[in-house]
């Protein structure tokens, strides 16, 4: 009979640690440096990080010219490269590094088998996710959708190690989540002027045995949350919107999309977060140009919009 594939605690940063030390030694993990600045905005200090060889990311993925139409497209998870592999989660998931990563121990938590990303999390999705934010200071994130920034469509949920700047900054939206607006835990942050909506959590819940259940509940929430704040047309439900969700022991944010990027500057889940990658210096430009508000405001919805 298996054994059950649990995480045991107190063990995944010693094996991010040292799984990190060995894929940069073979050459899986492919570290893209960046040049990163702080730009001040309507009271979140931005990260804004220049990234001018995520070119290499691109060009490491396959051109769908070169599959024909019968072709499966190609899975970096099925089956994963060994040398990323980090730890056993759970039964249904387990932990990667990022191969292109542009945050250090950046860590990608990945279901066994393969399911959509744009598949509404579940219980089982939220206790992984947990099971390992219960082990170092880091912040959640999730793509759903690729106008969400999602690159890769086999569900994956991230996290990046706190502070998420070398500045010392630990996180640049955390002044705003101290001014939230809430009823009972769900509510929204009135310095975020576009469509989402706000939970807290209690911190302690992350060991419970059923945390993944909980944490299931409160996204749900956040869901209708979105939904009642206006109405989608064509009867979508806010689950078929792509959206990015932040997630900490704390607290989730989610945030529905109505694009990819603003200009040519593409946006996923860390923007949200206040933490910005562009690919050179006339994209920096184009944010500074822009205010780093306004360009998540131009990604998300007016609260008041329609779909």
């Amino acid at each position: 009979m298996e054994t059950a594939r649990q995480l045991q605690p107190g063990t995944l940063w010693p094996a991010l640690c040292k799984q990190t030390a060995h894929a940069l030694r073979c050459g899986a993990l492919q570290p893209i440096a960046s040049d990163e600045r702080l730009i001040e905005d309507a009271g979140v200090r931005f990260i804004v990080r220049e990234v001018s060889s995520l070119a290499r990311k691109d060009q490491a993925r396959p051109a769908p010219a070169a599959r024909s139409a019968a072709s499966p497209p190609v899975n970096p998870f099925l089956p994963h490269d060994p040398n990323l592999f980090v730890a056993d989660v759970s039964d249904t998931h387990f932990a990667l590094l990022n191969k292109f990563n542009v945050i250090d121990h950046h860590l990608l938590i990945v279901t066994r088998s393969f399911i959509r990303q744009e598949t509404p999390l579940n219980a089982a999705d939220f206790a992984a996710w947990f099971a390992c934010l219960a082990e170092f200071d880091g912040l959640g994130f999730y793509n759903s959708g690729s106008e969400a920034g999602a690159s890769q469509p086999h569900k994956h949920l991230q996290i990046v190690p706190l502070p998420l700047g070398t500045s010392g900054l630990r996180l640049p939206i955390e002044p705003l989540l101290n001014t939230a607006r809430l009823q009972g835990t769900i509510g929204t942050i009135p310095g975020l002027p576009f469509r989402h909506a706000f939970a807290t959590l209690d911190p302690a819940s992350v060991r419970y045995p059923d945390a993944g259940r909980i944490a299931e509940a409160r996204y749900r929430a956040l869901l209708d949350a979105v939904q009642r704040q206006t109405a989608p047309a064509n009867g979508e439900t806010p689950s078929q919107l792509p959206y990015n969700l932040l997630v900490t022991p704390s607290w989730m944010l989610l945030v529905p999309r109505s694009a990819e990027r603003v200009e040519s500057v593409a946006v996923n889940a860390l923007g949200f977060a206040g933490s910005l990658f562009v690919r050179d210096a006339a994209q920096r430009q184009t944010i500074e140009r822009l205010g780093p508000m306004n360009v998540l405001c131009r990604v998300a919805f007016a609260p008041d919009e329609d779909r």
